[in-house]
């Protein structure tokens, strides 16, 4: 039995109508960037996220890198970030021209650490971006508090998060911004690029508006040198779509994700991925460890199962960030996660049966690998 790490085809195949729908309108209309799709998904976006305003961009980065800018952060500046994240979040830090710096996360989430926050803080630290990882936020209630007693920004990373809430509230709505990234094999995911900003804050998504559109105000008015990272209508019509779904896919991969959780329970040498009470993790991954990761990661490949490994090298030990500050000086949750993780097939439209050939799998591995 193949089991894929995520099955775009068989979504598509779940909403193939309403998509064709959706097209033909759109190419009657001949609107194709920037148009009236772009500002409905806007609208509908926004009001899923419980915030004032959302800005569509070109991707996820451009998401992040772009809300930097705007929230004025530039050379010169340092920007905190975790430590074990996908390397977009500091290439947006290094592109808005300012210094990333990079402090370890927690063991129970891989999510960054706020006790070591306040000995990240210089005096020239402009923002914090907390990563929600995997789909569960972040700790953004001290965040927010370290941020309030220094005047800092705090720019979330939502890109693995739609639909995620921390306290009732919805990530993307918990910081002075959020960020999103729409690739295609996110949780609400385009057939494309996409990215998206939302904010409560007016004269950011102002700013914001104005960046992704070549710096543009009016048609031939330039205040700001901007850049060209406008959301495709074709991409926003999408996701105004698949946001009808996004409830309801989320609560599959939640499904799913107690499934493995229950039948992995007693797996030897397995460590499970656990959830904070005060949380609603939406699984964009279900990620597990063992000591023995790429073994088991070869096993689970040899018998057609979908597997990766996010992250297998920390960012601190890219050759484009080496040298970075980290804090601590050594991080070691993030480094020894990197030798133990491995992320399960995890997407709404698994079967009972994927899952528990997969779940067959690990059994067996971690069996004959008792030490």
């Amino acid at each position: 039995m193949n089991v894929q790490f995520v099955d775009l085809a068989a979504q598509y195949q779940a909403i193939r109508e309403d998509v064709h729908r959706e097209f033909e309108q759109l190419m009657s209309r001949g609107s194709f960037v920037l148009g009236p799709a772009v500002q409905q998904f806007e609208e509908a976006f926004a009001a899923y996220c419980g915030t004032k305003h959302c800005v569509g961009v070109a991707s996820g980065a451009d998401a992040l890198q772009l809300s930097l800018i705007a929230a004025g952060v530039g050379p010169g500046d340092e920007v905190i970030t975790a430590a074990n994240t996908f390397i977009a979040t500091v290439n947006a830090v290094h592109h808005a021209g300012a210094i990333p710096v990079l402090v370890d996360v927690t063991a129970a989430d891989f999510n960054m650490d706020p006790a070591l926050l306040e000995q990240a803080i210089t005096e020239r630290t402009k923002a914090i971006v907390p990563v929600h990882l995997y789909g569960q936020p972040a700790e953004m209630d001290p965040i927010m508090e370290i941020a309030a007693r220094h005047g800092l920004l705090v720019i979330e990373d939502a890109c693995q998060a739609h639909g995620a809430t921390y306290r009732g509230r919805r990530g993307g709505g918990l910081g002075h911004a959020g960020c999103f990234s729409f690739y295609p094999a996110k949780n609400l995911g385009s057939f494309g690029e996409g990215g998206a900003v939302t904010t409560n804050d007016a004269a950011l998504a102002d700013e914001l508006r104005m960046l992704r559109n070549v710096g543009q105000s009016e048609k031939y008015i330039h205040p700001l040198a901007g850049f060209n990272s406008r959301l495709q209508s074709m991409q926003a019509a999408v996701l105004k779509l698949k946001l009808r779904y996004l409830d309801e896919w989320n609560a599959l991969r939640q499904h799913f994700a107690e499934r493995y959780r229950d039948l992995l329970a007693d797996a030897p040498g397995v460590v499970l991925p656990k959830v904070k009470p005060h949380v609603e993790h939406v699984w964009h991954l279900f990620v597990i460890q063992h000591f023995e990761r790429d073994a088991l990661l070869s096993a689970l490949q040899e018998q057609g199962i979908g597997a990766g490994i996010h992250y297998p090298i920390p960012i601190a030990q890219q050759e484009a960030f080496r040298g970075v500050r980290t804090v601590p000086a050594v991080t070691p949750v993030t480094d020894a996660a990197a030798g133990r993780i491995l992320s399960l097939p995890m997407h709404p439209h698994l079967t009972e049966e994927q899952v528990a050939h997969v779940v067959e799998a690990v059994h067996a591995f971690a069996q004959s690998n008792i030490s």
